[in-house]
């Protein structure tokens, strides 16, 4: 492979009326790529536990720290959730669908993580919630706030 094509960013996708390319970036296309691979381990009854602390390993420091801490926090709280990989991420699922999950800030260069829940989590209040909450730190109080939204979330 020449030098240019290597620093070269490859997307495939179509080219609109206006001459814009839409399609998937080399990110999302890596995490669909992840989110087969992971539906694959778990039909051949792969340990999903270890593929989730696989994952937050993986991580830069200082997701990594705060994945760990998440994996606590949700862990202990709803132990009945499931761990599991999600597109690449760390996730907790119950009956098989996906309550939670952490995204680390490094995922899509973001500034900061993420900690998120699905539809199927029970945080419904009013005509509007939040399904996502951006992390730059865990601190108690954040903790104290995760733990209640876990609970609620798994039950």
């Amino acid at each position: 492979m020449s030098p240019q094509k290597a620093t070269t960013k490859s997307r495939k996708g179509t080219t609109t009326a206006r001459g814009k390319t839409e399609g998937l970036t080399a990110d999302e296309r890596a995490a669909m790529k992840a989110y087969l691979k992971e539906k694959k381990a778990a039909a051949q009854g792969a340990d999903m536990l270890q593929e989730l602390l696989d994952r937050i390993a993986e991580m830069p420091a200082k997701d990594r720290s705060m994945a760990k801490r998440i994996h606590e926090i949700v862990t202990t709280a709803a132990p009945s959730l499931e761990p599991r990989t999600w597109y690449g991420m760390p996730a907790y699922a119950k009956d098989g669908k996906v309550i939670c999950f952490f995204q680390s800030a490094e995922k899509f260069k973001a500034r900061y993580a993420t900690l998120g829940f699905s539809d199927t989590a029970k945080l419904d209040t009013g005509a509007m919630w939040p399904t996502s909450f951006a992390l730059k730190e865990l601190t108690a109080q954040a903790e104290t706030k995760i733990r209640t939204l876990v609970k609620r979330a798994a039950r």
